[in-house]
C-alpha cells in the first residue's frame, strides 16, 4: 500500500466528494484510500476499472470478507463504520459460486412475484397520505416528512411487516449506512430486529417478500442477513434518490420547469441523478485472488477494493455516444453490474419515479426555501443524500 492515501470519509470528503475523486483519479484508475479511520483499501474511480472489476467477479476478485487480512488479524476495531458495512454475512453480497447463486435466486423469485401495477398504487397512496400531512403549512422538509419514511412504509408493506419494526430496521439500516460512531450498535439492533421479523412471519406467514424468503428455505441466519441486504438496498438509497432528485428538479433550470410540466418526464431527472449523484456512492467490496493488475496498477490481495459508483460515472473519460448526451441513458453503475448487480433496479424506479409524480402533481408551486449553498450533505463513505431538503409553497 501506498504511504498517506487519502480518506474517503470526514468532512471535507463529505462536503465535496467528488473533490476528492478527481485527486484520486489523477493518480490512476483504482488507487489506495482510507476506508474509515485505521481501515485502508483501494477504490476504483474510472469507469472501466469498475466495469473491470465488477465484470471479474468472482473468477478474479472474490466477494467474501474472509479474503480481508486485516479483519482475518483483528485489526478492524468493532466499532468500525467500514467493518459493520463490509463485515461477513450469510446473504448473497458476501458469497462467491453455488452459495452465491442459491441466495441470489431465493432474492430474485421473491421480488419478481412483486406485482408492480399494485406497487406503483401502494406508493400512491403513501405518497398522497404525507403530503395530506403537511400540504396545507405551506412549507415542509422533504427528506424528513417525505423522501425518508415513502420507501421506508413502502418497504414494509411488502414484506408484510409493522411499522413500528420495520421502521427500527430501517432506522439502524440507515445509521449504517451513514457510518456513524455507533455502528456497532445499529447492526445489533437491525440484525435483533430482523430476526424479530423472521420469527414474526415464520408463524404469521402471509402473500408478502418475507413469507416467499422463507419459502426458499433460508435459514434463520440467512434470513436475517438477506432482510438486512434487500431493506437495506431498497429503503435508504431510494430515500436519498427521491431527494436528490427533489433537489435537482427544483434547483436546476433545465430541468425545473421543464418536468413540471411534463415536457420532460420524471425518469429524465432520475436518471441523471444516477448518473452524477448515486445515493449508494462507493460500495461492493472485492479482494483480488493471487496477483492481479489493472492497467499496471498492482492490486495487493487481502485488502477490500471497494467500487466508487459515484467516480465512475463522473470519469471524464466516458463518452456516451448518445443524441441526448445521458438523458434516458441507463449506462450508469448506479445499480451496479455483473453477477452482483440490483436484482431489482425497476422496483427501485417505480417506487422513486411515482413519490415525484405525486408530489409535482399535488403542489406544483413547490420551491426551495432555503439557498442551495445551504443545504448539507449526509456525512458517510456509502450514503449520499441530504440531511434536510426545506420548501415552500
Amino acid at each position: 500500500m501506498r504511504s498517506g492515501p487519502l480518506p474517503i470519509y470526514g468532512g471535507s470528503f463529505t462536503a465535496d466528494p467528488h473533490a476528492t475523486y478527481r485527486q484520486l483519479r489523477a493518480q490512476g484508475p483504482i488507487v489506495p484510500v482510507e476506508i474509515s479511520p485505521g481501515v485502508y483499501g483501494y477504490l476504483a474511480v474510472s469507469y472501466r476499472a469498475a466495469v473491470y472489476l465488477l465484470r471479474n467477479t468472482p473468477t478474479r476478485f472474490a466477494k467474501d470478507p474472509a479474503h480481508w487480512e486485516a479483519l482475518r488479524r483483528g485489526q478492524v476495531p468493532a466499532d468500525s463504520p467500514a467493518r459493520a458495512m463490509m463485515q461477513p454475512r450469510d446473504n448473497a453480497l458476501w458469497k462467491d459460486g453455488p452459495e452465491h447463486a442459491r441466495l441470489r435466486r431465493a432474492i430474485t423469485t421473491s421480488l419478481a412475484r412483486v406485482n408492480t401495477h399494485a406497487l406503483a398504487a401502494t406508493v400512491a397512496q403513501i405518497a398522497h397520505q404525507l403530503i395530506s400531512a403537511f400540504s396545507t403549512a405551506g412549507r415542509a422538509d422533504l427528506v424528513a416528512q417525505y423522501s425518508d419514511p415513502l420507501p421506508m412504509l413502502t418497504v414494509i408493506d411488502m414484506f408484510g411487516c409493522s411499522q413500528e419494526l420495520g421502521g427500527r430496521i430501517v432506522g439502524a439500516l440507515t445509521r449504517l449506512f451513514d457510518a456513524g460512531a455507533d455502528a456497532a450498535q445499529a447492526n445489533a439492533e437491525v440484525e435483533a430486529a430482523c430476526l424479530e421479523l423472521t420469527g414474526l412471519k415464520r408463524r404469521h406467514p402471509g402473500r408478502d417478500v418475507m413469507t416467499h424468503l422463507i419459502a426458499a428455505g433460508l435459514t434463520d441466519a440467512e434470513m436475517i442477513q438477506t432482510i438486512l441486504l434487500v431493506i437495506g438496498a431498497a429503503a435508504p438509497p431510494t430515500s436519498n434518490h427521491i431527494g436528490n432528485a427533489l433537489r435537482r428538479i427544483l434547483t436546476d433550470p433545465r430541468l425545473a420547469g421543464t418536468v413540471h410540466d411534463g415536457v420532460r418526464p420524471v425518469a429524465d431527472a432520475l436518471d441523471e441523478v444516477l448518473w452524477d449523484n448515486p445515493p449508494v456512492p462507493n460500495y461492493s467490496p472485492l479482494y483480488a485472488l493471487g496477483h492481479q493488475t489493472f492497467d499496471g496498477v498492482f492490486l495487493q490481495s487481502g485488502y477490500p477494493i471497494l467500487v466508487s459508483f459515484a467516480a465512475a460515472n463522473g470519469d471524464p473519460d466516458l463518452v456516451v455516444a448518445t443524441p441526448g448526451g445521458r438523458t434516458g441513458n441507463r449506462g450508469h453503475l448506479a445499480f451496479s453490474a455483473g453477477v452482483h448487480a440490483c436484482p431489482a433496479p425497476d422496483l427501485a424506479r417505480i417506487i422513486a419515479e411515482t413519490a415525484i409524480e405525486c408530489l409535482l402533481d399535488r403542489i406544483p408551486t413547490i420551491e426551495l426555501a432555503v439557498a442551495e449553498h445551504d443545504l448539507r450533505n449526509r456525512p458517510g463513505t456509502f450514503l449520499a443524500g441530504l440531511t434536510s431538503l426545506p420548501v415552500r409553497f
